[in-house]
């Protein structure tokens, strides 16, 4: 009975076909976290570009569009990632000259 020998090669390539289909699944649950990880904080900074926009078009009397404009225009020119500005601007953390704080 070759095949059962526990030195055979059928089984050295048995356990070498379950450590890599191990690895593949590792790899593959793992490159799920990261990308699960990711969608979320994207939301979570859509969130609070949302909820700026809504406060300074209702502080500016402005609508959403100008709102986002003013909001990504201010990014830009201050060198600062926009869910950054969204969030300090929400929690009045910071003034922002101009940007109707």
């Amino acid at each position: 009975m070759r095949c059962c020998s526990p030195g055979s090669p059928d089984v050295a390539q048995t356990l070498a076909d379950v450590a890599t289909i191990s690895l593949l699944q590792q790899r593959t649950a793992q490159r799920s976290n990261v990308l699960n990880e990711q969608l979320q904080t994207a939301l979570n900074s859509r969130v609070l570009i949302e909820q700026a926009k809504g406060k300074l078009a209702e502080r500016q009397g402005i609508d959403m569009e100008r709102a986002f404009t003013a909001l990504r225009g201010y990014a830009r020119a201050h060198n600062r990632r926009l869910s950054d500005l969204a969030r300090a601007f929400i929690d009045d953390s910071e003034p922002f000259p101009g940007l109707g704080s």
